[in-house]
């Protein structure tokens, strides 16, 4: 796809992914409801398989390759779940999936890409390293590169969440994902704006990776100040597709601390008894922040994943 995806693109495009994905259950807790006076709806891709929402994407832009593109086999880079989604949809069309994966990646997410038969190939922990060690592996194998975020198949993968969340729930008046490279969050932001013209579309930051709300505001991609969050799935820039549809149609960005994010992971871990990593935690702890902003109203939040090294829980 060369576009921005249209409504029917992505009517499309879930029909296309469905039989391959799971359809995520929307989770509500009454405790959550009355501590901050809103209704949350959680729509809970920490069930998805390989443990979260990038399968959509991952899956949609395996499927729409050739068969001769294929064949040569999938590359990208990725520190966990994008990963992960690209050794799924390859293994589901039957190739091979060569993935760059910084040297710090969650253990758990190597394991995860090692046990549906990706090949692993380390590299250093920065944006250079990973996109210089892809095109080796595109040298080498002629393999596909299908990048994290900045994708239109991809973006309109993840935009599916929204689709189902919406048509379980259909008069939101928010939306909330977070935001790392922005593929969740433009996929979101379009089928909102589609399917509900009127709600809004906010993301959450971590404060230790807030390039989004930089670029956000200044229209070109910015790097943010430093990089040091507990968020490992957020840590990514935006890319120029991504960039152009937020800014179209989100109405804000809050940024949230890791001490905001630990604490609102907690919560959901305390009260809706499910396993979600600090990524996820994300636009829950933007919420709790500014609680007075969503007061009375309907709020869908995107839980993204749920691969969280058990060893290292924050709490």
């Amino acid at each position: 796809m060369n576009h921005i995806p249209s409504l029917e693109d992505i009517q499309t495009v879930h029909e296309r992914i469905k039989s391959f994905i799971h359809q995520t259950p929307v989770l509500t807790s009454q405790s959550i409801n009355e501590l901050i006076g809103c209704e949350i709806y959680f729509k809970c891709e920490n069930f998805q398989k390989i443990g979260a929402f990038k399968a959509r994407g991952g899956m949609n832009a395996v499927l729409s390759l050739s068969k001769e593109e294929q064949e040569k086999g999938i590359t990208t880079h990725s520190s966990g779940n994008h990963a992960q989604a690209i050794a799924l949809a390859a293994k589901t069309v039957g190739t091979k999936a060569f993935i760059v994966m910084p040297t710090n990646a969650p253990i758990i997410k190597k394991n995860g890409v090692k046990a549906l038969d990706g090949e692993i190939i380390e590299c250093e922990p920065t944006l250079e390293a990973r996109e210089s060690t892809v095109q080796k592996v595109i040298e080498r194998t002629g393999a596909t590169f299908v990048h994290p975020f900045n994708n239109y198949d991809v973006i309109a993968g993840q935009a599916t969440a929204t689709i189902e969340l919406i048509t379980e729930i259909p008069n939101l008046q928010v939306v909330m994902a977070p935001v790392g490279g922005g593929g969740l969050l433009s996929g979101t932001a379009l089928a909102t704006h589609y399917l509900l013209p009127n709600a809004e579309i906010i993301a959450g930051e971590p404060e230790g990776a807030a390039d989004a709300i930089l670029s956000f505001k200044s229209g070109k991609i910015e790097k943010a100040p430093f990089i040091k969050t507990i968020a490992d799935g957020l840590m990514t820039n935006l890319g120029d597709k991504t960039l152009e549809i937020i800014r179209m149609y989100v109405k804000d960005i809050i940024t949230v601390s890791d001490e905001e994010i630990i604490s609102a992971m907690r919560l959901i871990w305390e009260r809706l008894k499910i396993v979600i990593e600090p990524s996820s935690a994300v636009p829950f702890a933007a919420l709790l922040k500014q609680k007075e902003r969503f007061e009375g109203k309907k709020v869908g939040i995107i839980l993204t994943g749920g691969n969280v090294d058990l060893g290292k829980l924050p709490f």
